[in-house]
């Protein structure tokens, strides 16, 4: 039986919930439920996979270490996250659930 993304998503009011919904050799992908929560002041994501990011719901700002300006994110768009790209999560909807798919590849 299907299960379905959009539904029985955690609750996310006091901090972010990262569930990984399957993996294999050669990557993972999980539901990342966030509401208001951005990455802690001077810390960076500096993952050893590519990352394919996709916000289906809310909306929030994503910044590279190596750029100037944060991006900003709403529903249907998707980023490329090159593995060991810096990057940051610097600002992400307080008044409503910001529902992202990361799918996670090996080299």
């Amino acid at each position: 039986m299907p299960e379905n993304f959009f539904e029985r998503l955690p609750d996310a009011a006091q901090a972010e919930v990262i569930e990984k919904l399957g993996q294999a050799p050669g990557g993972f992908v999980e539901r990342i439920v966030t509401q208001g929560q951005a990455t802690p002041a001077g810390q960076w994501y500096e993952q050893t996979t590519d990352e394919f990011v996709l916000l289906l719901r809310g909306a929030a700002t994503l910044r590279f270490e190596d750029e100037a300006q944060d991006r900003e994110l709403r529903q249907g768009d998707y980023l490329w996250i090159e593995a060991g790209r810096r990057h940051r999560v610097t600002w992400a909807s307080q008044a409503e659930i910001t529902l992202w798919l990361a799918v996670h590849f090996r080299r």
